[in-house]
């Protein structure tokens, strides 16, 4: 090989070499930054020999380095009495460090791209011999500084030639295939290439006009490397290396939460990502970023495929992932906003086509626009409407904002179809209650009729296991009004009236409980056919309740339209409701005494006298329950709704 480049550049077809020299220099590119992280590392664990001592082993995997003996670089290091640093190898780290600094100028001296061979050999010249091993801080930094402020190094030499190697690859590449710069790939590669473009190109779209997500693919060490420049900030890189069936993914970025948002993105896939590592290094922007290395192992070529695929298809995801963080934050907690963004991704709508159409404004016009000056200064959406509400409507937004872009829609269109979209989540706190209580009404309702009508079918063969169906259905339908209790505590810190609403919603959860208590309290009674006549009066309590838990349903229903200078048919139909409850509570009062009555005559079985006997407890300690909200919700509203 090196007779056959001799041969070429003495012809003066040096360009000829171009792919297979910034083919080796982007595989010294990667060398060189193993050695400078380990000196680094190196350095770093000399000055706090408390902390753990990595040994950046899955670094020199990555960067096709075998050198095994390299992983206790770190953990050997020491800082000397003189302030010198006593590093394992340091000489011999030094010396091929340079020599991959000079295979990375190779093909930009031969393209004539320019300055850098210059600067290599003052470089070079002034390099630490690093006698014995020993480096002075000074000398480390020559090598590893990324501070233009303090001179040249090597490190900056190499950040400048890599962006140069970045354009000469783009420029040399041999062919495109489906849209990737590709070239030196062998026939297989081509499969692995098509596939991951075809997910790059499935989620493309959503990034609109933003740069960024070019691919390029080559061979190096004898895998497939593919690196995409995903958006436009410097230090957000990813490199992709597949040998066999195994998928390497290098990324590195300056946020570390959009980097834990990366990994958080591949739940479905087993990839086993090693510890965060994080980077000071002045020549980018915020002074530091972070790197992580995941390896996935595919079961096969199809699953390689389709893992390869799935990663294409999430980079577009973090295109201003920050920035879109940040819009999301001014409405809901930053917990809420970033689980807000994983789900845009998991659903293919990203958040991109939200920025685009106005970001954090266009739910700010919508706010001004339906809630006309309800809305109190610095209040966020979720305190307005709940954090479930306010994150169900900006799943909404987002969704709204991607699919209007994606079809063509004019953005007017979107910011119409969002303010429309809020009026149907927009309540307010004490709306929002009645919601939950009516809802939780409603399975007062359901228990009471399951207890009626399991009383009327209990004298048939099947009796018991109907009784014990009913309370099967009984125990969920309380569980689940247990849920809206908790959403109410949850509520009524952002309501009107807070007192009043959490003693009605609690009072109401007493009422489900009793039910619930009865429909047990049946399924103990003895197998077999019982007695009809120790059923009936049980059975006018079963109707009682019924009837009360509907019309304290319709009474809630109804309070939420109740206001001063309303509608009178409205107060009305509230004051009804409420005399029929306490009517209802009068009755069973009468039809418990029945219950009793009628058990010490005729119930012979101590069993069923027990059973039946609470049972009629719970029934009207439900009636009793249910009273007392209908006399508090009336007096909230002669009280204070109409009184205010």
């Amino acid at each position: 090989m090196t007779e056959k480049r001799h041969i070429i550049s003495t012809l003066g077809e040096e360009s000829l070499l171009l792919p297979s020299l910034v083919n080796a220099a982007l595989a010294a590119n990667d060398r060189f930054k193993y050695y400078f992280t380990l000196l680094q590392t190196a350095r770093s664990y000399a000055d706090h020999p408390e902390a753990d001592s990595p040994s950046l082993r899955r670094e020199r995997l990555a960067s096709g380095i075998g050198d095994e003996t390299l992983d206790d670089v770190v953990a050997a290091s020491a800082r000397r009495d003189d302030g010198r640093y006593q590093i394992r190898s340091a000489a011999r780290v030094v010396r091929t460090a340079i020599d991959d600094v000079e295979t990375m100028l190779a093909p930009l001296a031969a393209s004539a791209m320019g300055g850098f061979a210059q600067r290599f050999e003052e470089l070079k010249s002034k390099a630490p011999a690093a006698v014995d091993d020993v480096l002075s801080a000074a000398e480390l930094d020559a090598i590893t500084s990324g501070s233009r402020e303090r001179g040249d190094s090597m490190h900056l030499l190499v950040i400048d030639m890599h962006k140069a190697l970045n354009a000469l690859q783009a420029k040399i590449a041999s062919e495109t295939i489906d849209g990737a710069s590709a070239y030196g790939i062998d026939p297989g590669d081509r499969p692995l290439l098509r596939a991951f473009m075809r997910g790059l190109h499935r989620t493309a779209p959503l990034k609109f006009d933003h740069p960024g997500l070019g691919t390029t693919a080559t061979r190096s060490n004898g895998r497939l490397v593919l690196q995409n420049d995903i958006g436009t900030t410097d230090a957000h890189v990813l490199v992709i290396h597949v040998e066999d069936q195994q998928v390497t993914v290098n990324y590195t970025d300056v946020h570390l939460q959009r980097l834990l948002f990366f990994q958080s993105l591949f739940e479905r896939y087993d990839v086993e990502w090693e510890d965060t590592r994080s980077r000071k290094d002045d020549a980018i922007e915020d002074g530091v970023y972070h790197l992580c290395v995941g390896t996935y192992q595919a079961r096969d070529h199809a699953d390689l495929e389709d893992y390869l695929g799935f990663l294409a298809s999430r980079l577009v995801y973090l295109i201003d992932w920050n920035r879109a963080r940040k819009r999301l934050r001014n409405f809901v907690p930053k917990g809420e906003a970033i689980r807000l963004l994983k789900w845009a991704a998991e659903h293919d709508h990203g958040h991109m086509a939200f920025l685009k159409v106005g970001g954090e404004q266009l739910i700010y016009d919508a706010l001004d626009f339906v809630a006309k000056g309800e809305t109190r200064f610095g209040q966020q959406l979720h305190e307005i409407l709940g954090l479930r509400e306010a994150s169900d409507y900006l799943k909404s937004v987002l969704r709204a904002c991607a699919e209007g872009l994606i079809q063509g829609e004019p953005e007017a269109f979107i910011q119409d179809a969002v303010r429309a979209e809020l009026f149907n989540y927009f309540r307010t706190g004490q709306q929002r209650l009645y919601d939950i209580a009516a809802e939780h009404a409603a399975l007062v309702v359901e228990i009471a009729s399951g207890i009626r009508d399991s009383l009327l079918q209990a004298r048939f063969a099947d009796g018991t296991a109907r009784l014990s169906r009913n309370a099967l259905r009984a125990k969920e339908w309380e569980r689940r009004a247990d849920d809206l209790v908790n959403r109410a505590r949850d509520a009524v810190n952002h309501a009107d009236s807070p007192e009043f609403f959490r003693a009605i919603i609690e009072a109401a959860d007493d009422v489900a409980d009793e039910l619930e208590d009865a429909a047990f309290h049946l399924t103990l009674l003895p197998a077999g056919p019982q007695r009809p006549e120790l059923y009936e009066t049980l059975r006018t309590l079963g109707e009682l309740l019924v009837q009360g838990a509907q019309e304290y349903l319709k009474a809630v229903e109804t309070a939420r339209h109740v206001r001063r200078g309303g509608a009178r048919e409205d107060v009305q139909d509230f004051l009804e409701a409420i005399h029929r409850i306490m009517q209802m509570e009068r009755h069973t009062d009468e039809a418990q005494r029945a219950v009793k009555v009628t058990l010490a005559a005729r119930a012979e079985d101590f069993k069923a006298l027990y059973v039946l006997t609470e049972a009629a407890k719970n029934l009207e300690q439900a009636a009793d329950a249910l009273m007392h909200c209908g006399l508090r919700t009336r007096d909230y509203i002669l009280g204070q709704v109409m009184a205010g």
